[in-house]
């Protein structure tokens, strides 16, 4: 991994999309951006998919970003929420793709042993931890929402890639 990069980490939904961009240089994290794209359920997933595309695209140009991160999928309760939440994942391998962008997936175990320590961690927890790393959050974008913070520990997944060490310190433990 370069020892610059910006890193668009996305917490994708039908919903709620959360999305935060941190920018490497050398080895410290700046957080750029984050928030939130609230898409309506009474739109069509054509259309929800559109607004996606063009939302992340604009994330991208907007910060020139180099790479994406993104939590690896997991099938629930509901196949339909899976399978619909692959368009979005396929949006952004293709957004990958035509903007020459590493990509990087993690599994929600390795996100919360990264960012807490512990890989059972729940959301709250990851919430707290994300809080008292970057504590002018609250100045930058809607943390409101899990979703945000969610994304936020994707992106440091991201950042913290390159430094193999760190990672499987906290997956150790």
């Amino acid at each position: 991994m370069a020892d610059r990069a910006v890193i668009l980490g996305v917490d994708p939904g039908f919903h709620i999309t959360g999305y935060a961009i941190l920018k490497k240089d050398a080895n410290k994290a700046y957080l750029l951006d984050c928030g939130y794209l609230k898409m309506s359920p009474s739109d069509s997933l054509v259309v929800r998919v559109g607004q996606f595309h063009d939302f992340m695209q604009n994330k991208i140009h907007h910060h020139a970003v180099t790479q994406i991160a993104l939590e690896t999928s997991f099938l629930g309760k509901n196949a339909q929420t899976f399978l619909k939440l692959g368009y979005l994942r396929g949006i952004l391998y293709l957004l990958a793709h035509l903007h020459q962008l590493e990509l990087h997936e993690f599994a929600p175990r390795e996100i919360k042993s990264a960012v807490t320590g512990f890989g059972g961690a729940s959301k709250e927890q990851v919430a707290g931890m994300i809080f008292r790393m970057f504590p002018k959050i609250n100045e930058i974008g809607a943390v409101a929402r899990n979703d945000v913070t969610d994304a936020l520990a994707v992106s440091l997944c991201g950042f913290w890639r390159g430094q193999t060490n760190k990672l499987q310190q906290l997956q150790q433990r």
